[in-house]
């Protein structure tokens, strides 16, 4: 009998891996959180079920938070990360036709800068890249996780690579996999939410403009459209609609797209051009009822999802990553137990709670501002004119906005 051929069971007493650390999933969140244990002296294998090339293929870009640059900035990859990304100094946030916009400045934080830009795969083959240089961090890339078992004193997981069955004996399994989390499911966490009446159709443009430090979040009834700077005069855009209406637009040929898609846009763009083929994907609310187990913790999107508004998504996962990471580097450090149920609590007990307030605050901007309620429109157009003129509160929005408001993780820090 060949190894392709065996069973798991047939392997089990001779074909098994160890380690302390073993993270389902090599995107962002999950190679962020390994970078950020680095130097801790923990075994570490990141599980990913496409090869390397693929998970960082992904055409989409993301905002990053300012917070989500200082924590780049204390795991040592923030100085490669920065040059192959876009900076913005302003938001420009409006409502429809309303000729009132709130415009928010870099001189509001006494910060350089208000946030990030940058690609996907810009972002993630530099941290895979920064792995290589630790060897106790290890790519299983293409593995499949067949099987999760949680036993009192270790985590089991049954994974094939290559035809081969393993067993990964490991002290904590983290589950960084994304919204349909395999880790999350096996684990029977439940999670509570709702899928949103929109749609979000993702692409980016390239612009006419001379200039390209605004990112823009533009308000209508059928949902925001965030325009997100990117180098060489290019933007992400993501545009969101209800679900027909995105349908409908994202089969349309590019030609009588980009006829609707300036309609929408700020004029001084120009015309503009389409650099990639347009995505689209339903929009949901989701939170983790736990994000721990014994020997379990989930991050990023396997623990929640948010509306795009604000572009937090991914800033959140980051925040995650953060805080988790410092919580078991300093258990590992005094000898304890990282997969202890009592010691990850600490975790999910300042995230959830963060996470929430997030969540609520997208959920909250798209319900008030995705309508044409003449009471809600007078509302939050009267909100726009407030945020203007009090600057203690455009300062603590901003201070949200950018992850800047609560207390940081000490990553940020350094």
């Amino acid at each position: 009998m060949t190894l392709q051929s065996a069973t798991l069971n047939q392997l089990d007493s001779t074909s098994y891996l160890e380690c302390d650390l073993a993270i389902v999933g090599g995107g962002i969140a999950g190679t962020t959180l390994a970078l950020a244990l680095k130097e801790s002296g923990l075994r570490i294998k990141i599980i990913e079920s496409q090869t390397l090339e693929e998970v960082a293929c992904r055409e989409r870009a993301y905002a990053l938070s300012l917070l989500s640059g200082r924590i780049f900035n204390g795991i040592g990859v923030w100085s490669k990360i920065l040059p192959e990304i876009s900076k913005f100094r302003y938001i420009f946030l409006s409502d429809a036709d309303f000729s009132k916009t709130v415009q928010f400045k870099s001189t509001d934080l006494k910060t350089d800068y208000l946030g990030y830009v940058g690609e996907h795969k810009a972002i993630l083959n530099i941290l895979q890249s920064e792995t290589t240089q630790y060897p106790n961090i290890q790519f299983l890339s293409p593995a499949k996780v067949i099987k999760l078992d949680t036993e009192e004193s270790k985590s089991v997981l049954s994974i094939e690579k290559e035809g081969i069955a393993y067993k990964l004996h490991t002290k904590l399994v983290v589950g960084a996999d994304g919204p349909l989390s395999f880790v999350r499911s096996s684990a029977k966490i439940k999670t509570q939410g709702w899928k949103y009446w929109q749609s979000c159709l993702t692409f980016i443009i390239k612009h006419q403009a001379s200039r390209n430090d605004i990112a823009f979040e533009r308000f209508r009834c059928t949902g925001p459209l965030a325009i997100l700077p990117l180098p060489n005069n290019r933007c992400q855009i993501v545009w969101t609609l209800p679900h027909a209406q995105a349908k409908s637009f994202h089969d349309l040929e590019d030609k009588q797209f980009l006829a609707q898609l300036q309609k929408h846009i700020p004029e001084f763009l120009g015309p503009v051009t389409l650099i990639n083929s347009r995505s689209l994907f339903p929009v949901q609310l989701m939170q983790s009822k736990n994000y721990i187990q014994s020997r379990l913790a989930l991050v990023g999107d396997a623990a929640h999802c948010c509306h795009p508004v604000g572009g937090q998504g991914l800033n959140l996962g980051i925040r995650d990553v953060a805080i988790l990471a410092e919580t078991l580097e300093r258990a590992w450090q005094k000898g304890e137990d990282i997969g202890s149920q009592r010691l990850l609590k600490k975790y999910e007990t300042w995230r959830r709670r963060e996470n929430w307030i997030i969540l609520g605050f997208t959920d909250f901007l798209d319900r008030l501002f995705s309508n044409n309620y003449f009471l809600l429109v007078l509302i939050r157009r009267f909100g726009l004119i407030i945020i203007n003129h009090i600057p203690f509160l455009k300062k603590n929005i901003l201070r949200l906005m950018t992850g800047l408001l609560g207390k940081q993780p000490i990553l940020s820090k350094k």
